[in-house]
């Protein structure tokens, strides 16, 4: 029934919306401003940036009229409607990405946990959510400034929900082995257990199930990669036909995994020379060739495939020679030396990366001039190769990098001058290592010495010296041990 003093009826989903999309192209200062309820108190307890949640606890109270609580049911129990209010950001090239994950409920660590998805809290939240996307904007001096972009009532879609329930039935399964200490976003696709607290130590409690092992509080979440899609797809309204699954009834029976494997058989054995044959594809032998059959051969114009996209995977052809063996290190995105040394390894972008993302794997192998199709896998990087030995050798670079890199120069009987330096190597490493990313090196020294494109091609290192910039790899030999069939 509507209600005169709220301005909506609370019972209604569809009435609720339309006085929520109301909100769409205004700050957060013109709500307030709006409802008469500006003054200094709330402007400074809703616009205070550490206060985590301010600005939906500002919506819940001011615009919809309800007090911010923590009760398990929904923020509109009679409608069943979930409020969630997200950010999103405007990258360089124009485009729409989520700010962050999306948290649904925390994780219950304190008793038994429900194994049936339908009957789960964690569905209770997310069938029907009030999404209100804000424009972030970090350049303005107050969050009260952001404006409000989207607002949508959202239900996953059916092919999504198969996908979000074989993902609650693995962290489900995960947490009743007693394993809840081993969970990690990157083991899911859309849905994931993201951690809770400031920090490791004061968010671990011992788990209900097993040995009680201590592990680290977890919630259920929408992926920053999913909520990104939402975004653009579902609210936003960008159209996609980019899909590896083109009947949802194969997703029902197989996980996603098993369907990549099953198209992939297909094509076993036959080589990159025949492959370019079938799909009207020149050979001409470059890196890209490769990649560009994998995607043929999954059905997709490119690597940005709509599951990968949703679910943060990233595609990596691997060639293994004859000898099996791999040429390559596989390579990420550049860094800055002084960003490195203020991050902590949790906080890290290589943690990030590791801790978020799946890589799909499809696997060449040498045989003579041409490469065969041999297999695919869906990986991540296990829980104890993270947390122990990448952290050991982030934290040595770190190091080294911080309190000091040393040169050595040498030249050459043709006159071209080099530099070595005291950084592990490859052959010191177990799993990475870094590299130029640059393929010209640059230096500049505090004495006056200069080499190279300085400006393009190298970046400060804490002494105020410049360095050739750098790229974190993952070892070849490391990636080997990874396949499956190796």
């Amino acid at each position: 029934m509507y209600n005169d003093k709220l301005g909506y009826d609370p019972a209604s989903p569809q009435n609720i919306e339309a006085f929520a999309l109301k909100l769409e192209d205004k700050t957060f200062r013109d709500v307030l401003l709006e409802k008469g309820n500006i003054n200094e108190s709330s402007v400074e307890s809703y616009a205070n940036r550490f206060r985590k949640g301010g600005l939906g606890n500002l919506l819940e109270e001011v615009y919809f009229g309800y007090k911010a609580n923590s009760k398990q049911e929904a923020d509109f129990p009679e409608a069943g409607v979930e409020l969630k209010v997200t950010p999103y950001e405007i990258t360089k090239k124009g485009e729409l990405r989520a700010g962050e994950r999306l948290v649904i409920t925390m994780i219950n660590y304190d008793g038994p946990i429900e194994m049936d998805f339908v009957k789960s809290h964690a569905w209770e939240k997310m069938k029907l959510v009030l999404l209100i996307y804000y424009c972030r904007n970090k350049q303005l001096n107050s969050n009260l400034l952001y404006k409000i972009g989207f607002v949508k009532l959202f239900t996953p879609p059916e092919i999504d929900l198969e996908i979000i329930k074989k993902d609650y039935d693995y962290i489900v399964k995960t947490i009743r082995d007693g394993r809840a200490h081993e969970l990690s976003e990157r083991d899911t696709m859309y849905l994931g257990a993201c951690t809770k607290g400031a920090n490791a130590e004061k968010s671990t409690v011992p788990q209900y199930y097993g040995d009680n092992i201590p592990a680290r509080k977890r919630a259920f979440c929408f992926k920053n990669s999913y909520m990104t899609y939402v975004l653009n797809h579902y609210i936003a309204g960008e159209q996609s036909d980019n899909s590896i699954i083109k009947d949802i009834n194969s997703i029902k029976e197989n996980t996603f995994e098993q369907i990549l494997e099953q198209i992939v058989s297909r094509y076993v054995g036959k080589s990159d020379k025949e492959l370019c044959e079938l799909f009207g594809r020149d050979y001409n032998n470059n890196k890209a060739q490769w990649n560009d059959l994998a995607c043929k051969i999954l059905g997709i114009r490119d690597e940005h495939a709509d599951e990968f996209v949703k679910a943060n995977i990233r595609v990596k052809t691997i060639r293994v020679e004859e000898n099996n063996s791999i040429k390559e290190n596989m390579s990420f995105s550049p860094f800055k030396f002084m960003e490195l040394v203020n991050q902590d390894f949790e906080n890290s972008e290589l943690h990030k990366f590791f801790e978020e993302t799946k890589l799909f794997f499809f696997i060449w192998k040498k045989d003579g001039d041409v490469y065969r199709v041999k297999s695919c896998q869906l990986w991540s990087m296990p829980s104890n190769d993270l947390e122990v030995v990448v952290r050991n050798e982030w934290e040595q670079y770190k190091n080294i990098i911080q309190y000091g890199v040393k040169f050595i120069k040498s030249v050459d009987r043709k006159g071209k001058i080099s530099f070595k330096n005291n950084l592990p190597n490859k052959s010191d490493t177990q799993i990475i290592h870094i590299r130029p990313h640059s393929k010209m090196a640059a230096y500049q020294f505090n004495n006056g010495e200069s080499y190279g494109n300085v400006e393009r091609d190298a970046n400060m290192l804490p002494n105020g010296e410049y360095m050739t910039t750098q790229s974190f790899w993952i070892n070849n030999n490391y990636i080997l041990k990874q396949l499956k069939d190796y």
